[in-house]
């Protein structure tokens, strides 16, 4: 599974982690990727999609059955 968001499209960005003596080494910063019950055009499906995209409501989650039978 790659770490993209299926909505935006955010992925992993690179750079350099500077220590306090400014010595420079690679790292990588990771998108807030969450797995979502959501639906697609296909119906409704698991997507990984960025906590920023959850929350400006480009998501329509789905309800599951059991959480409305209880």
């Amino acid at each position: 599974m790659s770490r993209v968001c299926k909505l935006c499209g955010k992925r992993p960005r690179t750079g350099n982690q500077i220590s306090a003596s400014y010595r420079h080494t690679k790292r990588r910063w990771l998108p807030n990727l969450q797995r979502v019950r959501a639906m697609t055009e296909d119906g409704a499906r698991r997507i990984r999609v960025c906590t920023s995209c959850i929350r400006s409501g480009k998501v329509t989650k789905v309800i599951s059955r059991m959480s409305s039978e209880a």
